[in-house]
C-alpha cells in the first residue's frame, strides 16, 4: 500500500460510498465496493495518478455499475416492492457528499428505473461533476453517447418530479411531520387521512422476510385506514423522528428493538409517498449508524458515517 494512499484514503472514502449508494441504493452494497475499491488501490502503483479522487470515483462507478447490472436480475425474484435501504442523514452526518437530493429516497426509486448506464452517467455527472471524457471510460462509451445517457435519465427524472409537484420547505415537512406522529400515536385515522394526499402511494419493503403489503396501497384514506389498524394490531412501533436519506422520516421501535424506518415526500403539505422498509437486512445501516436499538421514546439518533475504513 502506498504512502499516499495511506495518507488520503479517509477524505476519499466518502465519496467512493457516495458513489456506489447512489448507483445501487444498498448500503451493505455500497460498503462492498468501498472494500473492493480499497484492495484495488492498496495493490495499484498510484504514483502516476495524478487526481487520486477521479481514480478511486471510476474505479467505484465502475464496480457499482457492474452490481447495478446484476442487481437488476436479482431484483425481478424480490418480493413485493423494492426500496433502498435507508441512511441517516442530518447535520451531523458524515461528510456533504451524503447529503444532497439524489440520496432521497424519492429520487433513489427513481434512479432504479433507469437502466444501469444511464444511472452511472447522471450520478457521475449530477452528483459529482465529472467530466464526460471519465463518464465514458467507466462505460466504455464516447462522451457523446454518455452526453447523451445524461440528457435522457435527466428528462425521465424531471418527469417525475413535475408530476409530484413542488418540494416542500422543511418548515412544512418539520410540520406534517409533527402533526403525522402525534396522529399515528393516537391512532387517529381521520386525522392520519387528513395529512395524506388523496393519490398518495404507500410502499412497504418486508422482502419476503416480515410481513408487509405486496402490492403499493393507494389513496390517503385507505393507507390511513390501513396504518392505524397495522399500527394498532401488528407492529405496535413507536416513532423517534429522525432525517432520512435527507429528508423526514420516522425510526420504528418496539420493546426497544428498530422494526421498520419511513420516509416520505410531502407536496401542498400533504403527504404525496409513504415509503417503509421492514426488511430486517436493511435496517442494519440505521441501527449501526444509530449505535443501538433505543428504548421506544428515545431522542432521535444523529446522523452518523456509515461503513468504516476498510482495514
Amino acid at each position: 500500500m502506498s504512502d499516499r494512499l495511506a495518507e488520503e484514503w479517509d477524505r476519499h472514502r466518502p465519496v467512493v460510498f457516495g458513489v456506489a449508494y447512489r448507483i445501487l441504493g444498498s448500503v451493505a452494497d455500497a460498503e462492498d465496493v468501498v472494500q473492493d475499491v480499497w484492495l484495488r488501490a492498496a495493490s495499484a502503483d498510484l504514483e502516476g495518478v495524478r487526481d487520486l479522487r477521479a481514480w478511486l470515483t471510476t474505479v467505484a462507478a465502475r464496480r457499482a455499475h457492474d452490481l447495478a447490472t446484476s442487481a437488476r436480475a436479482r431484483r425481478e425474484g424480490y418480493v413485493g416492492p423494492w426500496l433502498p435501504e435507508p441512511l441517516l442523514t442530518g447535520p451531523d452526518a458524515a461528510e456533504p457528499v451524503l447529503l444532497d437530493e439524489t440520496v432521497s429516497t424519492a429520487m433513489l426509486l427513481v434512479l432504479e428505473e433507469l437502466s444501469p448506464p444511464e444511472r452511472v452517467a447522471f450520478v457521475l455527472r449530477h452528483a459529482f461533476e465529472a467530466p464526460y471524457e471519465r463518464i465514458a471510460e467507466v462505460l466504455g462509451r464516447s462522451p457523446a453517447a454518455c452526453r447523451q445517457l445524461v440528457s435522457r435519465a435527466r428528462r425521465r427524472i424531471a418527469a417525475r418530479r413535475d408530476h409530484g409537484g413542488p418540494r416542500a420547505t422543511r418548515a412544512e415537512r418539520d410540520r406534517v411531520m409533527a402533526a403525522f406522529r402525534d396522529a399515528y400515536l393516537k391512532g387517529d385515522t381521520a386525522a392520519l387521512a387528513e395529512l395524506l394526499d388523496p393519490d398518495a402511494v404507500y410502499l412497504t419493503d418486508g422482502g419476503g422476510e416480515v410481513f408487509a403489503a405486496r402490492r403499493p396501497i393507494r389513496g390517503g384514506s385507505r393507507i390511513a385506514e390501513v396504518m392505524t389498524r397495522v399500527g394498532r394490531r401488528t407492529l405496535r412501533a413507536h416513532p423517534v423522528p429522525a432525517e432520512i436519506n435527507g429528508g423526514p422520516g420516522l425510526l420504528l421501535y418496539r420493546d426497544g428493538a428498530l422494526v421498520a424506518v419511513d420516509t416520505v415526500e410531502i407536496s401542498g403539505g400533504r403527504i404525496v409517498a409513504y415509503h417503509r422498509v421492514l426488511n430486517p437486512a436493511k435496517l442494519r445501516a440505521v441501527r449501526r449508524a444509530a449505535g443501538a436499538d433505543r428504548a421506544a421514546g428515545a431522542s432521535a439518533p444523529r446522523g452518523g458515517r456509515s461503513g468504516g475504513r476498510p482495514r
